[in-house]
């Protein structure tokens, strides 16, 4: 064959119909031949339906590594011994060395949820965490109020149960202790309790409406936070002895921090709001609008049927339920701004909505079929951020608040946020209980809730 031939017939192979050649041995993988709608995504979480067995190894890891990092104990600071009982207290006894603190807020949600799993897997030892802790500190009070008394030294290491500055010294701290009263905790937490529903309810700073505020970063600032550091305390207190008027102040505060701060468009809260500014800027920060969930879900566990009020905060529950819905993200997390999805994921307020959303179908409030695969995901996602010793990762560091987007992009997160925990026990243990009460499936690829 001469050249010319040879380049002809190149020519002619490099141009034919693909369909002219190689007929005989059919492509793999392609629609005819491959189910493609049953291929496997690579989703960057688990996507599955968890088992609770799982569920509740994670909890007890978390479980084991706090009662190996929180002693309920007393040491003197001076000559480095510790200190058993508080006979021998003065200004240099301070707390066993931990890597959380045992009178915080943080710590008031871990109590709660350390409760909540012992009271769902059945296991002692969640509930005795919190009531070995709760009664140390109930039982240390007198003496450690008779010692502030004298010098009054901020010091104290039970100065915010003693002295309380702040709805974060009382509200979820207060909340747990009535909890654990009820769980069967000693007659000594009786007074403590009593002592922080005073401060929350007539001694902390208010709006003349009775709206619960604080006098920083500005004068007549609401904080979104300050409805789950009030609203438990109050209502599990109306529910102990009788009194409305907890409900009363309860139900106010989530109708008149709604008035201000929820923006029914977007379905999600604002962090902050301070009286008389104008415009106000809105940053949807995503624990915050956990902690006003919580509170509602909380508060609506305890109203009864017909109060006055309730249908309307259950509405705003749901309201709130819908917004959020529409912010979370395809791992399974919720940003750190709700509605900035250049935002990091955040695990401490995912914990918190999984609970919260979870608890509202086991109550009825939501509809499990619309809302239930969407828990299944979060819990999917927040359990990948429970590392092998116990701790939580991903969550924002305490914050204040701002009215500048890079706050919120820029905070911390750490494992030593003592906010991460107590979410995430509550959303483990409420997850057992949906997996228990509600069936789902994989159902053509997707979670789907069983009928």
């Amino acid at each position: 064959m001469n050249t010319k031939s040879t380049i002809a017939l190149a020519i002619l192979l490099l141009t034919a119909p693909r369909s002219s050649f190689a007929q005989a041995t059919p492509a793999k993988g392609n629609d005819v031949t491959t189910p493609l709608h049953a291929l496997q995504p690579d989703y960057p979480v688990p996507y599955r339906i968890p088992p609770a067995a799982d569920i509740r190894s994670t909890l007890e890891r978390i479980r084991n590594y706090l009662e190996a990092v929180t002693p309920a104990g007393f040491y003197d600071r001076a000559s480095g011994t510790v200190i058993n009982g508080t006979n021998n207290i003065d200004t240099n006894t301070i707390f066993q060395q931990g890597d959380f603190r045992l009178t915080s807020y943080e710590w008031g949600v871990t109590y709660s949820g350390m409760l909540h799993a012992g009271e769902t897997t059945g296991d002692e030892r969640f509930t005795n965490y919190t009531k070995q802790r709760l009664e140390f500190i109930a039982n240390a009070v007198p003496a450690f109020r008779s010692l502030y008394t004298k010098f009054k030294s901020p010091a104290n290491p039970l100065r915010p149960v003693i002295d309380p500055h702040a709805l974060d010294d009382a509200g979820a701290i207060c909340a747990a202790m009535i909890k654990t009263l009820k769980a069967g905790g000693a007659a000594q937490l009786r007074p403590v309790i009593d002592h922080y529903i005073d401060y929350i309810h007539t001694k902390e700073f208010r709006l003349p409406d009775g709206t619960l505020a604080r006098n920083r970063p500005q004068k007549n600032t609401l904080w979104l936070d300050d409805l789950y550091m009030s609203i438990p305390a109050l209502a599990q207190m109306s529910r102990l002895t009788g009194d409305n008027k907890y409900y009363d102040d309860a139900v106010r505060q989530v109708v008149q921090f709604s008035q201000r701060m929820f923006n029914k468009d977007l379905g999600v809260y604002m962090h902050g709001w301070v009286q008389g500014m104008e415009p106000h800027p809105e940053f949807h920060w995503a624990r915050a609008n956990g902690w006003a969930l919580l509170a509602m879900t909380e508060l609506l566990e305890l109203l009864p049927e017909a109060y006055p009020g309730r249908k309307a905060i259950l509405q705003q529950l749901q309201a709130h339920i819908k917004g959020l819905a529409a912010c979370q993200s395809d791992k399974g997390f919720w940003h750190q701004l709700l509605d900035k999805n250049d935002s990091y994921l955040e695990t401490s307020a995912t914990a918190i909505y999984t609970y919260c959303i979870a608890r509202a179908i086991d109550k009825g409030w939501v509809d499990a079929m619309a809302y239930g695969p969407m828990c299944l995901l979060a819990w999917n996602a927040v359990s990948t951020k429970v590392n092998a010793k116990g701790q939580v990762e991903g969550t924002c560091v305490g914050t204040g608040m701002a009215f500048d987007p890079a706050f919120y992009y820029y905070r911390p997160t750490n494992v030593f946020a003592a906010h991460g925990y107590g979410p995430v026990l509550l959303a483990g243990a409420e997850m057992i209980t949906l997996l228990a009460t509600h069936s789902f499936e994989i159902n053509d690829s997707s979670i789907q809730l069983k009928k």
